[in-house]
């Protein structure tokens, strides 16, 4: 088949893109079941707590956007690393995508067919799903980028939709004490770590770096970002805490997917059911990007990084994707104890990629003494 250059780099996208794509990335399953992870009321600050600590991040990722290594792309990872190092990298990457990629989906697929679609096979969902991203990601990792504009205006109103809720007659401020932990217990710190795996995603932007314009205060553009998340984090979770209660909060299985349900319209009787369909623009996008890394992490492990792209190739790999996310969801997902298997460790790689990427290549700045 024709080769087609689906990394194309002649383009160089503003800034703003970057506050977007933070955002929308943190905003993904996670988000969804956080309440029933944190459930306790003094998390409200813990959540805060945890965004500063991911600014602290975000901040080492900014020393990697301002560096000479990052226009660069592939050959500034192998100037800064060597290649032998990279190609192990791009292998252990492979694994980590392959494993976010699979919880997203399958996390979306199961709160689609729980208030959607209840009777249809999930197989079909997620074939649905990656042929969309198949095409999204065949048109180019620029024009990918450029598609969190669509998922962002068609998935960060639905956060005003919840302001209803903090004025109901029946709340109370009660349903927010204690605001201080009387006893701090292991779910505390599984709370801790949930809401920090939440947050990750930027790190997968240092590979992207060659698509940006990268020294125009980038920091700043990943903090407004970082902030937004948090700051719709909090909104959901005091939301969700007013609505359920800290002692019912826990017994729910899709807590922000269940508030939906009662929303009231003149027009529409099942206001969840459209949500839920406009979130998917939002899981395209993630996956869609996931997918194309997938694709280039294949490409360097098997030292074919300097060739051609081609839509056979890139055909391949989102085959392997679907055959995996086929096996994970036939063996694992639909068994309750399994599916927590995967999700506990989504959550332990997402905390850890978090903190130990930027970490990792700020101290491989500092070692070059590019910092």
């Amino acid at each position: 088949m024709s080769g087609f250059s689906i990394f194309d780099k002649t383009s160089s996208l503003h800034s703003i893109y970057v506050t977007l794509m933070v955002n929308r990335i943190q905003m993904l399953y996670f988000v969804i079941i956080l309440p029933v992870f944190l459930i306790y009321p003094y998390m409200i600050w813990v959540i805060i707590l945890v965004g500063f600590l991911s600014q602290m991040s975000i901040f080492l990722l900014s020393k990697w956007f301002n560096s000479i290594y990052a226009s660069k792309g592939y050959e500034g990872f192998a100037e800064l690393l060597g290649e032998r190092s990279v190609r192990v990298l791009a292998f252990i990457g492979l694994g980590l995508i392959l494993l976010k990629i699979t919880v997203i989906t399958l996390g979306y697929v199961e709160i689609t067919q729980h208030f959607i679609f209840p009777s249809l096979n999930t197989n079909w969902m997620i074939l649905f799903i990656l042929l969309i991203c198949w095409y999204v990601g065949s048109l180019g990792m620029a024009p990918t980028i450029r598609f969190v504009v669509i998922a962002f205006l068609s998935t960060a109103w639905m956060v005003l939709l919840l302001v209803n809720f903090l004025f109901q007659p029946s709340n109370t401020i009660h349903d927010l004490f204690p605001l201080v932990p009387f006893d701090w217990t292991i779910e505390s710190w599984k709370g801790v770590l949930f809401i920090f795996s939440a947050l990750s995603g930027p790190e997968y932007l240092v590979l992207l770096a060659p698509w940006f314009n990268t020294r125009k205060k980038i920091l700043k553009y990943m903090t407004i970002g970082n902030a937004f998340t948090i700051f719709e984090y909090l909104f959901l979770f005091i939301a969700s805490l007013f609505f359920f209660g800290p002692h019912y909060l826990k017994e729910i299985r899709f807590p922000m997917m269940e508030v939906m349900r009662y929303m009231e319209s003149p027009v529409f009787e099942r206001i969840d059911m459209i949500l839920i369909s406009f979130y998917l623009i939002n899981f395209v996008f993630a996956i869609s990007i996931f997918i194309l890394l997938f694709y280039g992490a294949s490409r360097i492990t098997l030292k074919k990084s300097k060739e051609q792209t081609t839509k056979s190739g890139f055909a391949f790999c989102c085959s392997i994707v679907f055959i995996c996310l086929f096996i994970n969801n036939e063996l694992f997902w639909k068994e309750a104890t399994n599916q927590n298997i995967l999700l506990e460790l989504e959550i332990w790689a997402g905390a850890l990629t978090y903190i130990l990427i930027p970490l990792f290549l700020f101290t491989s700045l500092k070692r070059k003494g590019r910092v």
